[in-house]
């Protein structure tokens, strides 16, 4: 049994569950969309499938496939701990660019520049 993120590392299997963010899709405008063969697209499926990642319901011929949220809640939690972790970093990152900047504005001096006059 392949880990969920073994699931969701393989290249092919990303492509389709970015597709399927934004509606469900038919395997044939899958397979249209990342130009990939009729098996390979129902190989990814299967797999995603049978990991809860999506989907599927029949109309007349065609099969549509959509995502599951509850299994991206499984990843989402796992990553809870991450995103704190950046967070509190880019926070530190941003009150340190802040820094250099005041720094840097107090130590510019204007400089007079001398014209000369043309007669």
């Amino acid at each position: 049994m392949e880990s969920v993120f073994e699931i969701i590392a393989e290249p092919n299997r990303r492509a389709i569950l970015s597709l399927l963010v934004s509606s469900q899709q038919s395997v044939g405008a899958i397979e249209r969309q990342l130009r990939m063969p009729q098996p390979t697209v129902s190989k990814h499926l299967r797999v995603l499938r049978d990991a809860g990642f999506v989907e599927s319901t029949v109309d007349a011929q065609r099969r549509f496939y959509r995502l599951k949220p509850e299994r991206f809640q499984e990843v989402d939690a796992w990553l809870v701990p991450f995103r704190r972790f950046w967070s509190a970093q880019v926070d530190a990152l941003e009150r340190h660019l802040d820094r250099m900047d005041h720094t840097k504005k107090d130590q510019a001096t204007p400089t007079k520049r001398k014209t000369r006059k043309t007669k």
